[in-house]
């Protein structure tokens, strides 16, 4: 009986993430090299980066005339110098091999800093193996080698340092992955009701102020002499193709690419992300009304110290990655890199739904193989749709009682499943 309350008190106690996590780390660093060793590199678009870099250092920069083997430059300015960093690293982009070296690298860089960002918000032990399990992963890092690696690390950089009540640095963080890829506008909403009740509205203020200005600093150089530079690198309009999507494959094409099916994902993005703001996300305010709410940005509350206190890692990361996780949702087309928002989201918020463990990896296997599958089915992609809905309804379930009663100086009494 012993060895059973052992095992139970192993998996399912948080103070043993703190080795757990190291020998997963290492686990993982093996097996990415085995990954990098045995499995065949696959070209999809390092070739066109490396023909849109090596068009901008003959001194182009007008995004207009960038354009590679499968299709224009269309990234923030923060990608142009990542890659342009590569570019010199790689011969070029010819040495495939160094590459995926520094890929591996960030890859590990990234998980590691995603288990930390599970241990501030005290997940059990359980959890933590689906963090290194993924197939998909390793190959949209050490085989693809896709700049949604970097928006990834960028995004989870910014969630540990809001963690440690680092705002300044992690907006930076944030704001460095938004200019490699602007899906890192999906948790965007969540950064400003957290701000505004963790530093208030002046602080917030002040962050979407280094949004702004470290946003024109990675783009100086293009915007100055280049007018079609925020055009292309924040293009909203996109349209994706219908025979890459891996979300909507069950929909037919006309309907996929009709306009009211695109109003109608909006709508239901907006509407979810407003459902959530005014009941799960502004929870730390004490759910004040929409009026009260908006009332915040104009005065610094008497009682801002306590609603802080409130917004705790756990909820930080809860928030941001459950409007991560909306947006994944709604979105009209997911290509198969967009796994990288989603592998390290869905285990986490699986968990703050409260799904018993057993459904929980039962959930994230389902994910695993949707997004294992190539070309995408009907099936696949209503089950990469279904996962994900079931993740959002979760988490809005799993944190319907979150700090419903408070103790007397306004902090919480305990954290939700922890």
């Amino acid at each position: 009986m012993s060895l059973i309350k052992q095992c139970l008190d192993l998996a399912q106690n948080p103070k043993h993430t703190r080795w757990i996590a190291p020998l997963l780390l290492i686990a993982d660093t093996l097996l990415s090299g085995l990954v990098i060793w045995k499995i065949p590199y696959t070209e999809i678009d390092w070739k066109t980066y490396m023909e849109h870099i090596e068009i901008y250092m003959k001194g182009e920069i007008d995004y207009r005339k960038i354009e590679g083997s499968t299709g224009p430059l269309v990234y923030p300015a923060a990608h142009v110098h990542i890659y342009r960093l590569l570019y010199s690293l790689t011969d070029h982009g010819r040495n495939i091999s160094t590459a995926q070296i520094i890929f591996g690298f960030v890859y590990l860089l990234t998980l590691a800093v995603v288990m930390q960002c599970y241990r501030a918000a005290k997940v059990p032990p359980y959890v933590f193996p689906l963090l290194i399990l993924s197939k998909r992963l390793h190959s949209i890092f050490m085989l693809r080698l896709f700049n949604d690696c970097f928006a990834v690390l960028g995004l989870f950089s910014a969630i540990y340092a809001y963690q440690k009540n680092q705002w300044h640095l992690g907006t930076l963080f944030y704001t460095t992955g938004l200019n490699v890829k602007m899906s890192l506008l999906l948790p965007l909403p969540a950064i400003v009701i957290l701000a505004l009740q963790s530093v208030g509205p002046r602080e917030m203020m002040t962050q979407l102020m280094i949004v702004l200005q470290v946003s024109l600093g990675y783009g100086y150089p293009f915007r100055m002499q280049a007018p079609s530079y925020f055009s292309r690198a924040f293009q909203l309009t996109r349209v994706f193709l219908y025979k890459w999507t891996v979300n909507w494959r069950f929909v037919d094409e006309s309907t996929f690419l009709s306009k009211p099916f695109a109003i109608g994902l909006l709508a239901v993005h907006v509407g979810l992300l407003a459902l959530f703001g005014l009941n799960r996300w502004n929870k730390p305010a004490q759910r004040r009304s929409l009026r009260e709410f908006l009332m915040l940005l104009k005065d610094e509350p008497r009682d801002q110290d306590h609603i802080a206190k409130r917004v705790t890692p756990s909820f930080i990361m809860t928030t941001m990655l459950t409007a991560t996780a909306i947006g994944m949702l709604c979105a009209r087309s997911l290509h198969y890199q967009f796994y990288a928002y989603i592998a390290w989201t869905t285990p986490f918020l699986l968990w703050r739904a409260g799904f018993h463990p057993i459904i929980q990896y039962a959930l994230w296997a389902a994910q695993e193989w949707a997004w294992n599958v190539y070309p995408s089915t009907s099936a696949s992609s209503m089950t990469v749709v279904g996962v994900l809905a079931v993740t959002v309804f979760g988490a809005w379930w799993g944190t319907r009682g979150e700090f419903d009663s408070v103790t007397a100086n306004g902090g919480p009494t305990h954290e939700h499943n922890e």
